[in-house]
């Protein structure tokens, strides 16, 4: 999967081995919130050599699951590859250089990413391919994106209006500099994010970066998740109507000569729609050759971008991921959220120790699942409890006081909906065997947001 519009795979690294294992020298200490005190001035390498369990750490916490995580990985990495597409996982999902290279260890074509500050984190651990999934507006990020792509390392950008391509070009010319930058035309959606508004508005873009001097247009791109939100009929056919608009986007492309290179690339998908990103643009994939036309056209391929994949969760993704919808085995959740009850001041009203600032709470609340009495420990099922609000630092768990027994330092262990705002909270991660299972802590997850 790793061959791909931008040719054959090179002998330099996917990503910089050297700079990612540097990771298990980093001592931990009072700014690691998710290891104990006790822990102070161990390296990373040497707490994981430790065999230290779940037992060993404190609450509030949240883990991943590596049982889970190398699961999802192989899932989407073996789609793909059965399918013909590439994949440029979105890391702005986990900014976690040691997760990236488990997805491009697996054959993904390069990372994709939200803003210049996760592009410079990406460049310093070396990732060779990357795509900025936005418009290079800032001066200072079109400069660094000139001065650092190569055509072996290249940066990918999207424009989506006539303004962005004069931007990047009157900022090129006042640096002096004579770079051509890699762009995709971006299709949006009357009440969507960013994005052309209509095919005619995103040809006019294109003619714009046809005559610039500065940039080359190699593809097209889009995102179909905030034009939906949910996976009954009414939001799939506006998605599917929407992938109809970029695949006539590209056709009209193709038809008026205005990519400026031989290998393009169509670029949709985050993890809830993927599906039908290729159903409706898969037949835009061409070796090189149009119907009528042999040896002339561009080489043309399709890449989706989902990044929640690999974590997945017990809410959102759970019930609108593909997997889930189409009766086939579902990713597993790969994070879950731990807390200790702190006080339990009325009759079926537990608060426990995590809140905002540790837990995700934007695309649904915590739920309880497990209760036990101490971290690490044997743990039941926690019936009829739930999750009815959350502060910066508690959660208000309700539940039934005459069948459940819950004391103030019991443990609850929670699924969470939603790994965008999870992994944000953390600066390191305990990683479990597996957490209904071996509940070793087998590698510490540093993220960079």
């Amino acid at each position: 999967m790793n061959t791909s519009a931008y040719g054959a795979e090179a002998p330099a690294e996917a990503i910089s081995a050297a700079a990612v294992g540097r990771l298990d020298d980093v001592r931990l200490d009072w700014r690691h919130k998710a290891v104990p005190a006790t822990a102070n001035g161990t390296t990373h390498a040497g707490f994981v050599a430790a065999g230290h369990s779940l037992a060993d750490l404190q609450t509030p916490l949240l883990t991943l699951d590596a049982r889970a995580l190398g699961g999802n990985a192989d899932r989407l990495a073996s789609w793909c590859k059965e399918h013909g597409v590439l994949l440029a996982p979105h890391g702005k999902t986990t900014m976690a250089p040691q997760l990236w290279t488990e997805q491009l260890n697996r054959g993904a074509w390069g990372i994709t990413l939200a803003n210049f500050a996760q592009l410079r984190v990406a460049r310093e651990f070396g990732v060779r391919r990357l795509q900025l999934a936005n418009s290079l507006t800032d001066p200072h990020a079109i400069e660094w994106v000139a001065n650092t792509a190569t055509e072996d390392a290249p940066i990918l950008s999207w424009v989506d209006s006539v303004d962005t391509v004069e931007v990047i070009g009157r900022t090129l010319a006042a640096a002096g500099s004579g770079a051509v930058l890699d762009v995709l035309v971006e299709l949006g959606g009357t009440g969507g994010r960013t994005g052309a508004r209509g095919v005619d508005a995103a040809l006019d873009v294109a003619r714009a970066v046809s005559a610039s001097p500065h940039l080359r247009l190699v593809g097209v791109s889009g995102y179909e998740g905030s034009l939906a939100h949910t996976a009954d009929q009414a939001s799939l056919a506006a998605v599917r109507g929407y992938l109809g608009r970029m695949r006539q986007l590209h056709e009209e492309l193709l038809d008026g000569g205005l990519y400026g290179s031989d290998a393009v690339i169509l670029t949709a998908g985050g993890s809830a729609y993927f599906d039908d990103v290729v159903s409706v643009l898969s037949p835009c994939i061409t070796a090189g050759d149009r119907p009528g036309d042999p040896g002339n056209g561009p080489r043309v391929e399709l890449m989706i971008r989902s990044g929640a994949y690999i974590i997945h969760d017990d809410g959102f993704y759970r019930g609108i991921s593909p997997f889930s919808r189409d009766g086939g085995e579902p990713f597993r959740a790969g994070m879950h959220g731990w807390a200790r009850v702190v006080s339990q001041p009325e009759p079926g009203l537990a608060i426990l120790d995590a809140g905002k600032r540790d837990l995700p709470v934007d695309e649904g609340l915590p739920r309880p699942q497990l209760i036990g009495p101490a971290l690490g420990g044997p743990m039941e099922p926690l019936a009829g409890a739930e999750i009815t609000a959350v502060n910066d630092q508690h959660c208000f768990m309700t539940f039934d006081a005459g069948t459940t027994s819950v004391r103030p330092g019991d443990v609850v262990r929670l699924g969470l909906s939603h790994p965008c705002t999870a992994l944000d909270k953390w600066t390191l991660i305990p990683v479990l065997a597996d957490t209904d299972g071996d509940r070793t802590v087998v590698d510490l997850i540093h993220t960079f947001f």
